[in-house]
């Protein structure tokens, strides 16, 4: 009899920088336990997905507007408290690093090694104009269906 592998999904919805930070800890600390984990991101969370810089993409008028008021990528997100017209995510930043934590793109990376699944929602996608060309490699999209495929043999879920 084989036993199967313990399933973690995560529901990434925020678009600040100490959640996305938090949900990335987990779905590290769940691959090490040999889970199979899955990122879905929604709404303000694709922001984490997104390359820093802006590939040449054809837009109309209101997904330029949404690309352009958007934080690109996971260093320009801010904090969900303190953020202190962006003072905020350099302290923290400082102190992560004064502490030898992985950085935010550093975890984002390690989750990528470790074989964690990060989907992009499309329904969003299409919502604010992103484009999959505008998100980071390996990055999967799906539905809200293929979200619940996941979730449903899954042991642990989570929304942040």
């Amino acid at each position: 009899m084989t036993e199967q592998k313990q399933k973690t999904t995560i529901v990434l919805f925020s678009g600040e920088l100490d959640k996305a930070i938090a949900a990335f800890i987990i779905a590290n600390g769940a691959a090490a336990y040999d889970h199979e984990v899955t990122i879905f991101t929604t709404f303000w969370g694709l922001n984490v997905l997104r390359k820093d810089r802006q590939p040449t993409v054809k837009k109309g008028w209101l997904g330029k507007v949404f690309g352009w008021v958007m934080p690109r990528g996971p260093n320009k997100l801010g904090l969900s408290n303190l953020n202190m017209i962006g003072m905020g995510p350099k302290m923290i930043k400082h102190v992560m690093k004064k502490h030898n934590a992985l950085s935010l793109p550093q975890l984002i990376e390690l989750a990528q090694e470790m074989g964690v699944k990060l989907v992009a929602c499309t329904m969003t996608m299409d919502l604010l104009g992103i484009q999959q060309k505008e998100l980071l490699d390996d990055v999967e999209l799906g539905g809200v269906a293929a979200y619940l495929g996941d979730a449903s043999e899954a042991r642990v879920n989570l929304f942040i």
